[in-house]
């Protein structure tokens, strides 16, 4: 019993090391990515690390990016890259980063944020041929976050689209 207790103080210790590491990490990155970027907030993976959300909209063009503080900052780990079709919609080009870590659940998040902010009330996209290889995970990914899907199989791709009503 003793010894379970020992373990458990040392777990606690090292995630509260491993927690001031980052917050001191995300002080720094934040300093750097506000130079030249929107900060519009700090989120928490599904592994519990901390992340900055930062954006970019320049002309009709918007890019939400998310920083990982487990590493330095370099550039952005995650990116949504978007442009403003008109006044009425938002239209996502392209995905960037790696899957399964959550990012792109809170990336979509603060997308969808902007575009309510801007009274933009659909964001649509496309499912070209190229990302036929991971198409399930992408219909999860879309689902989840509440797109109608439109998948055209034979021709190998799809319509996606999500609207604020």
């Amino acid at each position: 019993m003793l010894l379970l207790g020992i373990e458990n103080e040392n777990e606690k210790k090292l995630d509260r090391e491993e927690l001031e590491f980052q917050i001191l990490r995300l002080q720094n990155d934040m300093r750097h990515i506000a130079k030249n970027y929107d900060v519009i907030g700090v989120d928490q993976t599904k592994e519990d690390n901390l992340v900055i959300v930062y954006k970019s909209e320049e002309l009709d063009q918007c890019k939400v990016m998310l920083h990982d503080c487990e590493t330095r900052y370099e550039g952005w780990d995650f990116a949504i890259d978007a442009v403003y079709e008109n006044d009425q919609t938002l239209h996502i080009g392209d995905i960037k980063g790696p899957a399964n870590k959550g990012y792109g659940t809170i990336c979509m998040h603060y997308l969808k944020e902007i575009a309510s902010d801007n009274n933009v009330p659909v964001i649509k996209g496309d499912i070209a041929q190229r990302d036929w290889d991971h198409v399930e995970r992408l219909i999860h990914f879309y689902e989840k976050h509440d797109f109608d899907i439109e998948l055209d199989s034979e021709n190998k791709c799809g319509k996606i689209e999500w609207k604020d009503y």
